[in-house]
């Protein structure tokens, strides 16, 4: 195996990739002109070189050494038009520039030349002065390498560094291989061999700055994916050269051992390199490393683009398009996992969904606070390492406290539909370390407000079948009031005729039929729908304390028995006592059914700063996030078939909210399974309600209407 005729044939072939790469989008520029012909020459030279080295023949020779003049003379003419725009360089580039486009002819010349000259002019014993003038032409692109480094400004440098890089590693090791064979009057054979690698390995480079200036000869693209799989293979490739070499050399010097421990080392580094290969945050750490040091931009925005809309448009994972929504912002950066929080009807913010993430928030974040406050007015992701350590750069920003038990919370990216802030999803920080760019900040916005396009036609069309089911809704209940009035008028013609005839017993038993056929009526109805008041009450001043109990005596026919275990006397709430009476029971009665009768029910108030929490706990079975989420509070959704309607939980919680309060829920599943509904409405506070003296009688007097109107639901709960 001729190793020299493999390099230089590697080198042939990459060069003929990159010459094919820009006489397809050549535009006849001058220097796109320069760059095609020093790598169409490039090519010519390791044809001549691969030749040389598997025939060895005259002919090859001369090829080889006018080649590789022509080669040195057409990378000083590209390298000599990177001087021009330079003020500095451009009046001694008129004199140098000929006398070092002309070097290598006449070291062409020298050679053809040469035994004429090593006849007639002495030099040292024995050295061969021809190879005099190959590291003299290894010097002049060296010392032309530098002053381009040096003129060019730091900010253009990046265009060309690449480019400069590879050249100048042609050069220094033509000048470390001709020195070499200068002191000792030799080439050296290994290194005439790797030369072919070497020129294989500079032309990505080439290619790179080539991208970097599409200027030069035309828009080259290198696919990311392309660039992110050949750079994986050839990092394995090197790999598992190395550890090839490793295991020779273990199985060479490890005596009696050596075989066994060179097969385990093969073996563990076999695994290693798949679970590398497999590795998601290796990845990542190469995808960051590639798009910031080999492209202009970090981002191929038609992959990221295409990827972002297949995400949202197929659901192909099942995991729901809110879902979708998370992970497919949390691709862009590879971020670990996230959570969506959305807007209400009431413009509160709740956490609607998460990615990855284990934690269920139940608490709301308020319109007026000060992080929608930020996104709204100033539109900008949030990055929240940056905010800790330089909050100044964050005006007027405060952190809500639920996001501190959120685990590794990294990036806050509005989602803005219409000029309005309809949601914000919460990203937690990469597999890989990252730092955000603007060009990173620029895509996760843009990429936020495609989002919010999706997630605002799903909330639409969540809120059309709402209101498709309370039409629906209306129109039993047309019904029913069409059959209510039909018993109403039965019961009327009893009364009506019973001071008359009630001591005929005709008239007596037909009432009694009467009565019992507008109850089976009635029993048809409320098996259809349960009957809610929809009259409208009055606030008042009313004692925590009282309600509890009241809520207590209404449900005490059912088991288990409530109880009230912590109540502070002197709490008071300023709200509608019957309405709040209604939601309390209702959230009793659920943590009675889902206690059962072996159970138990436990109610507590107490003060927390300006609010009053209302604590209904249950030891039953429990609920998980996903139905917390999904589910409990969602209209027309029951879990107890017809023996419900699914919209007493959706009710209570829109009914504290329009007191200004909150509902949320605390639950879990297992052997320790227990449920905790919390209500936290405002406190009533004597010093801001000056006309409390005129409230007082009316409060007496509900309170009056409460022990009745407790005494009838008992007596209506009971029969």
């Amino acid at each position: 195996m001729n190793l020299g005729v493999i390099s230089y044939s590697l080198a042939v072939s990459s060069s003929l990739v990159l010459a094919l790469l820009l006489l397809t989008t050549w535009r006849g520029r001058l220097f796109g002109t320069l760059l095609l012909l020093a790598v169409v020459t490039t090519s010519l030279w390791a044809i001549s070189a691969a030749w040389l080295a598997g025939f060895g023949s005259a002919p090859a020779g001369v090829a080889y050494r006018l080649f590789e003049a022509l080669r040195y003379m057409a990378w000083y003419g590209l390298l000599l038009s990177l001087l021009t725009p330079f003020e500095g360089a451009k009046r001694g580039l008129r004199r140098v520039a000929p006398l070092v486009l002309a070097f290598p002819p006449l070291v062409l010349l020298f050679y053809l030349a040469s035994d004429w000259f090593i006849e007639h002019i002495p030099h040292p014993a024995g050295a061969d002065i021809r190879i005099v003038g190959h590291v003299a032409m290894a010097i002049i692109g060296m010392v032309i390498v530098e002053q381009i480094f040096r003129n060019t400004h730091k900010e253009q440098l990046w265009r060309v560094k690449h480019l400069l890089l590879g050249i100048s590693a042609i050069f220094i090791y033509d000048f470390v291989l001709y020195s070499d064979a200068l002191l000792f009057n030799r080439i050296d054979g290994g290194m005439w061999d790797a030369r072919g690698f070497v020129n294989a390995l500079v032309i990505p480079l080439l290619a790179v700055s080539v991208a970097r200036n599409p200027e030069w000869s035309g828009d080259v693209f290198v696919s990311r994916k392309a660039v992110f799989f050949t750079t994986s293979l050839l990092v394995a490739g090197v790999y598992l050269v190395v550890s090839a070499l490793v295991g020779y050399y273990i199985r060479d010097y490890g005596g009696s051992w050596g075989r066994a421990l060179q097969i385990t080392f093969l073996f563990s580094s076999l695994v290693l390199l798949v679970l590398l290969l497999l590795s998601r945050q290796a990845r990542a750490w190469l995808k960051v490393f590639l798009g910031r040091n080999f492209f202009q931009y970090q981002y191929d925005y038609r992959d990221e683009w295409l990827r972002l809309i297949q995400t949202m448009a197929l659901d192909k994972t099942g995991l729901g398009l809110k879902v979708r929504a998370v992970k497919a912002l949390a691709d862009v950066v590879d971020s670990a996992g996230g959570m969506l929080w959305t807007r209400t009807e009431s413009g509160r913010f709740r956490h609607n969904t998460s990615w990855n993430l284990p934690e269920q928030v139940t608490e709301t974040v308020q319109p007026e606070s000060p992080l929608i406050r930020f996104l709204e007015e100033n539109r900008e992701v949030i990055e929240l390492d940056e905010y800790a350590r330089k909050p100044e750069i964050y005006p007027r920003l405060d952190l809500p406290e639920w996001l501190h038990e959120v685990k590794y919370p990294w990036l806050i990216v509005p989602l803005i539909l219409n000029d309005e802030l309809i949601g914000f999803i919460v990203l937690v920080k990469p597999r890989a370390p990252h730092k955000l760019n603007w060009e990173e900040h620029d895509l996760l916005k843009t990429a936020g407000m495609q989002i919010a396009s999706y997630v605002a036609f799903l909330e639409t069309s969540e809120a059309l079948m709402d209101a498709r089911q309370f039409e629906a809704f209306n129109r039993i209940s047309s019904y029913v009031v069409h059959d209510l009035k039909n018993v109403s008028a039965q019961l009327s013609l009893v009364v009506a005729n019973a001071e008359r005839h009630k001591n005929n017993p005709a008239f007596v038993e037909d009432a009694i039929k009467t009565i019992a056929n507008a109850t089976a009526r009635m029993d048809r109805v409320l098996s259809q729908l349960r009957k809610r008041e929809s009259d409208e009450g009055h606030e008042s001043v009313v004692q925590v304390c009282d309600v509890l109990r009241q809520v207590i005596s209404i449900r005490a026919a059912s088991r288990p028995l409530p109880e009230l275990r912590e109540c502070d006397p002197g709490l008071r709430l300023l709200i509608d006592k019957e309405r709040l009476v209604n939601v309390l029971c209702h959230l009793v009665n659920n943590a009675q059914e889902a206690a059962g009768e072996e159970g138990e029910v436990v109610l507590s108030a107490r003060a927390e700063k300006n609010d009053i929490v209302i604590e209904i706990k249950d030891n039953g079975c429990g609920m998980d996030e996903r139905f917390i989420r999904e589910r409990l509070f969602r209209p027309f959704d029951t879990t107890k078939g017809n023996a419900g309607m699914g919209i007493g939980v959706y009710e209570s919680r829109e009914f504290i909210w329009s007191q200004g309060g909150e509902l949320t829920v605390q639950s879990r599943t297992g052997p320790d399974s227990a449920t905790t509904f919390k209500v936290r409405l405002p406190r009533y506070d004597r010093a801001r309600a000056p006309e409390e003296n005129n409230i007082a009688p009316a409060t007496e007097y509900l309170h009056l209407q409460d022990a009745g109107s407790a005494s009838a639901q008992g007596a209506v709960h009971r029969e």
